[in-house]
């Protein structure tokens, strides 16, 4: 099923949750909304779902306007951070609930719902598991019974919450690989919700960034870290350092030094380079002057802060393990990658 976000504008008691977001969902397309507490993300999720309306916009599932229809009416399936469960109810019961509550019109046959129950515990990997209750489960459990129930009505679109936002790592790490694997088998249109970049990247298809009820860009995991299109993004995703540079004639320089060559017009910029495309500079070449202040192990490396001469930020630099990380000593840098944005183009 096709999803089209058409022009949304959400407000609540008149604060802008929402500005004129727009987004096109391919059938099948497992897709990522990522972005900080407050970005618009959970909002734009539940306007597809039919939980919110919009204020202004259109949204489309397939060429068909469901902008003012409800969740039934959608018929999507949709899987919160905190599972949802019934307590009273049995594994199997829960999961068969959206089909229970149907009209009875288009009700199952108990037998048939208790047969669709088993099955989908086959899928998710929980077999024989349909006579306990949540409470006998753990959390990387109860959080597959919740995807279980979302698929039990056959929806057109699966939609989730930061699905796995109240497990612990590892649980976390097996069910993002275990979901990729079903999303891959039963083929839904996919949305999620998250605030963990990696999350995103390892599971989506496509990340959409979003900030402060916008999106930032759209595109492949390595697209927003490799191409980041904003400050935002370039910020939000992975690790950056930002440094006020100028340009003159082709020249990058920061307080003197030259950097790096640009094709970008003379004035004043904002250069933003990872901790990894930082290096050591050769004795007596410019770069980035400062001080070691500290540094701690990253696993086979070593990130050390930097606090640049003369008042400048504090920056972030990766180094091998056995690097001399004494504090106080003076280093260099050179960016050996960067990207410039112009002064007046926000990170927030």
């Amino acid at each position: 099923m096709k999803i089209s976000v058409r022009n949304i504008r959400k407000t609540f008691d008149l604060y802008p949750a929402l500005h004129d977001v727009s987004l096109d969902i391919a059938s099948g397309e497992l897709i990522a909304l990522l972005g900080p507490s407050g970005s618009g993300k959970t909002t734009l999720l539940r306007l597809i779902a039919g939980l919110e309306f919009p204020t202004s916009g259109k949204i489309l599932f397939g060429d068909e306007d469901a902008s003012a229809k409800s969740v039934q009416e959608r018929n999507v399936g949709f899987v919160f951070q905190h599972y949802a469960l019934f307590k009273h109810m049995t594994v199997a019961d829960n999961i068969g609930f959206g089909l229970t509550v149907r009209p009875a019109g288009t009700r199952p046959a108990r037998a048939e719902i208790r047969r669709r129950a088993e099955e989908l515990l086959e899928l998710v990997q929980l077999p024989g598991l349909g006579g306990r209750y949540p409470q006998q489960l753990s959390g990387g459990q109860r959080q597959r019974v919740a995807l279980a129930r979302a698929l039990a009505i056959e929806p057109r679109v699966l939609l989730l919450d930061e699905p796995f936002g109240a497990l612990d790592a590892k649980v976390r790490k097996d069910l993002r690989r275990w979901l990729r694997e079903l999303h891959e088998r039963t083929g839904h249109t996919t949305v999620f919700v998250t605030h963990d970049q990696e999350e995103a990247v390892e599971l989506a298809d496509r990340v959409v960034v979003m900030s402060q009820g916008r999106i930032e860009q759209v595109g492949s995991g390595d697209d927003i870290y490799d191409e980041p299109a904003t400050p935002f993004v370039f910020s939000f995703i992975g690790q950056s350092n930002e440094v006020p540079v100028e340009v003159r004639g082709g020249e990058i320089a920061y307080r003197g030094a030259v950097l790096g060559r640009t094709e970008e017009a003379d004035g004043h910029w904002r250069m933003f380079v990872r901790p990894h495309d930082l290096a050591l500079a050769e004795t007596g070449q410019p770069g980035l002057a400062g001080s070691l202040f500290g540094a701690r192990r990253a696993g086979r490396s070593r990130v050390a802060e930097i606090e640049l001469d003369g008042g400048g930020p504090r920056i972030e630099v990766e180094l091998s393990a056995d690097a001399d990380a004494q504090q106080g000593r003076a280093v260099t840098l050179r960016p050996t990658r960067w990207r410039l944005f112009p002064q007046s183009a926000t990170a927030a």
